[in-house]
């Protein structure tokens, strides 16, 4: 185990949106050191960490082989692409270091159900292998999913008897500059086009797994678990700078994924989403994550999210910050927990309370 006092090694996978912002995260996390940074893009390495991020350079420079993640023996590598990848995962678990990933990765049910691995294999078995060859351990998680149903979770400590429980993502999702991200979506094409649905289920098939993660910690076994959906389109031409929508194409949309049990959806996770407000129809975004249990007795709660003094809200820099620090912190500060846990796969229902803590800086 490693004690407190002991900073844990790092290797980081990515330098995008969220992974740029983790290297900041990283400088000042008092647990952690980071040791190096993976890149796949070829211009990237060779390249500061530090300047890839925005920051003074740190001395770390940017590589690009599996071999060299290995080479530095970190005790964890954080992968923040916006894609898993298992060719990476495998050697790095079978060398006994452990993975934290923001990457489609909560439960792996909906990685088996959707993705093939070359082995023809189920994924999670294959992980689970390699994390077992090596003695190393396997976590996924980030804001949603993850921390937020951690909070319904928790939400419900207080609750005598759960009638159904709906966990709602109401955001502006404008501040997440991922052109590859949201052209997977189905973002700017026309509203009728017959791919979208599949677009958006194959993108947000993960949140399966987040009804999953909520239906275990509940000890509910779920017959099913349905995806439904509602598609808002643009009312007029959209142009954010960083990408477009035309009029009629998908400017916003509300998912749902429910938990069935005897026909009655008891567990949920809901996603509404607007790159626009000029939509129609058009969501009531709250900008917040959201808990409704309905039971004894029933709870509602919102996690809302503020900058600190002196970000402006109308830097969209700024802004987007936000965004990726929500998403990679969870990952972040888990690492110490994660680093103590037992070989194998684990979800959030394997953690102690400590896994989902910040830290006071020093």
């Amino acid at each position: 185990m490693t004690t407190t006092s002991t900073p844990i090694r790092v290797f980081q996978v990515a330098t995008g949106n969220v992974g740029s912002e983790m290297i900041k995260r990283i400088a000042t996390h008092r647990d952690l050191e980071l040791v190096g940074v993976h890149c796949y893009s070829p211009e990237k390495i060779g390249q500061d960490a530090g300047v890839l991020a925005g920051l003074e350079p740190n001395g770390v420079i940017a590589t690009g082989s599996i071999d060299e993640i290995i080479a530095a023996e970190p005790d964890v590598v954080t992968f923040h692409g916006v894609f898993p990848d298992e060719d990476l995962y495998v050697p790095v678990l079978e060398a006994g270091i452990d993975i934290v990933t923001t990457a489609d990765f909560i439960t792996g049910h909906h990685r088996n159900a959707n993705h093939s691995h070359a082995s023809g294999r189920p994924i999670t078995q294959v992980l689970e292998e390699a994390c077992q060859k090596g003695g190393s351990t396997f976590y996924g998680t980030g804001m949603n999913p993850g921390l937020a149903q951690i909070l319904g979770i928790v939400h419900t400590a207080d609750v005598a008897e759960i009638e159904n429980i709906t966990v709602t993502e109401s955001v502006d999702v404008s501040c997440h500059h991922s052109v590859e991200t949201w052209k997977e979506v189905g973002y700017g094409r026309p509203i009728d086009d017959p791919t979208i649905p599949d677009s958006l289920y194959k993108y947000t098939a993960v949140f399966e797994d987040s009804v999953r993660l909520m239906a275990d910690a509940f000890d509910l076994p779920l017959d099913e678990v349905k995806f439904s959906y509602e598609l808002g389109a643009c009312t007029k031409d959209v142009d954010l700078g960083w990408y477009f929508m035309p009029k009629g194409s998908l400017g916003a949309n509300y998912i749902k994924y429910q938990g069935i049990v005897d026909g009655i959806p008891r567990v949920e996770t809901h996603l509404e989403w607007q790159m626009t407000p000029h939509t129609d129809p058009a969501w009531d975004i709250k900008g917040c994550y959201i808990t409704h249990i309905k039971g004894d007795p029933n709870i509602y709660s919102k996690h809302m999210i503020f900058p600190k003094p002196g970000v402006r809200l109308d830097d969209p820099s700024d802004f987007a910050s936000i965004g990726m620090t929500v998403t990679g912190l969870p990952a972040i500060n888990s690492i110490r927990s994660v680093h103590e846990a037992r070989p194998g796969i684990i979800t959030s229902a394997d953690l102690p309370l400590r896994a989902f803590a910040g830290r006071f800086q020093r």
